[in-house]
């Protein structure tokens, strides 16, 4: 198995169903899909949700793909599979329309949307004693450890709403804390992200045009 899709859900039926409808769109069939709904047994948390469907999958490569998101489009497997001599995959990622280019430097914050990776398996788990940023102690352990590949095409269509996206100051703190504890030197990363928040919120305009010419430069 090549593909270990796993999908945390709760409370959120219809966006399972996006995500269902999105799975079973794949052109590629190398994959297995791993459900860990939150409805049915109790868990502490997102991340040890997440953990409990690491534990039960068995693919080389997992990604996680939550109740709402989706992929970018039907191929989006067959073609990274394309990259499997690889141990992290991260691609671009679609938001509100508007594609969002991946960035390569894990110490200002997380490269993309957690969606848009793949993880070759590993002894690695989420700290559950972050409430928010463990996705990213998780991504810059397992960057670390491998060869990663940039992926010059969207994943995934990101859904809005998640609980990093609700507690912006905690996710910075906790990630300030995780550059700490994995030596990673970064001293105004904490300001760069503060900056691009206030301008996505103050002038979308202006942060999308940003993040397009940021896609042109690398064409």
């Amino acid at each position: 198995m090549l593909f270990s899709i796993i999908t945390i859900t709760k409370g959120n039926p219809d966006g399972y169903e996006r995500t269902r409808d999105s799975v079973k769109s794949q052109n590629f069939f190398d994959f297995e899909w791993v459900v860990v709904d939150g409805d049915i047994e109790e868990d502490d948390g997102i991340y040890d949700a997440m953990n409990k469907g690491i534990k039960r999958s068995t693919g080389t490569f997992m990604i996680f793909m939550n109740a709402g998101d989706t992929f970018a489009g039907p191929d989006v497997l067959s073609r990274m599979a394309s990259f499997a001599s690889y141990d992290f995959l991260y691609g671009d990622a679609i938001e509100d329309g508007h594609v969002k280019p991946a960035h390569h430097n894990i110490a200002y914050g997380m490269p993309t949307h957690h969606q848009a990776m793949a993880f070759r398996r590993s002894d690695l788990r989420y700290d559950l004693k972050y409430e928010i940023a463990a996705d990213y102690k998780y991504t810059a352990q397992a960057m670390a450890k491998g060869r990663c590949k940039y992926l010059s095409f969207p994943v995934c269509v990101f859904e809005q709403g998640g609980v990093s996206q609700r507690s912006t100051t905690l996710a910075r703190d906790e990630q300030k804390m995780i550059r700490k504890e994995l030596g990673i030197r970064a001293p105004l990363a904490p300001v760069v992200q503060l900056a691009s928040l206030l301008v996505k919120k103050a002038t979308p305009k202006l942060y999308w045009m940003l993040r397009k010419r940021l896609i042109t430069s690398r064409a």
